[in-house]
């Protein structure tokens, strides 16, 4: 009997500009009806790593224990409350005791290892690959809170877009986590809406 081919590893949403803030993309429709929870399973965990972590291309990463998946949506949810702390009167110092504490022990964490190659390239390594990606994003959320770069984040102005973002743009002005999805479906919803009553009539 043939066997199926297995399923295509998930593809992750990346590019929001802080490796903190695609983390917190992988809980999709933050506060909307339709909310969807990206890492429901260790799989899902090791395949963000795999896809969004600094290890080779092409690293099996082990999917962890259950716990550790419970650690990565608790550090991404205090990620979420730290920075919107941090954007808001009160700054970095309004986030949640709890949070903050959580935060600081996954920071204390081992983080990936850079290693200089024979051939001049680095590649990183970590003894337990997933909980050094999670210190990476907590370091980096850390970071982030406390630095100039939070005044350049925004949250997408797609109606059924969550995600946060670097605007990395000179002008400051990006409105969208992406051209290639939010983006250009707002334009064609106002091309749609300014085209509709020449159409009907």
């Amino acid at each position: 009997m043939a066997l199926s081919p297995a399923p295509p590893a998930p593809r992750f949403r990346s590019g929001a500009g802080r490796l903190c803030l695609d983390f917190m993309r992988t809980l999709r429709l933050r506060g909307m009806d339709g909310a969807t929870e990206e890492l429901p399973a260790p799989e899902a965990l090791a395949a963000w790593v795999a896809q969004l972590g600094p290890y080779p291309d092409g690293l099996a990463v082990p999917a962890p224990a259950q716990d550790v998946l419970h650690q990565a949506q608790q550090l991404r949810e205090a990620v979420y409350a730290l920075l919107t702390a941090a954007r808001g009167d009160s700054g970095p110092a309004g986030c949640p005791p709890d949070d903050r504490a959580l935060l600081n022990r996954a920071a204390a964490g081992t983080p990936p290892v850079p290693v200089l190659g024979e051939e001049g390239s680095v590649t990183y390594t970590a003894a337990d690959p997933v909980r050094a990606v999670l210190t990476d994003i907590a370091r980096d959320a850390l970071d982030l809170a406390t630095s100039a770069a939070l005044e350049r984040v925004r949250a997408c102005a797609g109606p059924r877009c969550a995600a946060w973002f670097l605007d990395t743009s000179r002008p400051g002005n990006r409105r969208w986590c992406s051209m290639d999805a939010c983006g250009n479906q707002a334009k064609k919803s106002t091309w749609r809406s300014r085209h509709a009553p020449a159409a009907s009539s």
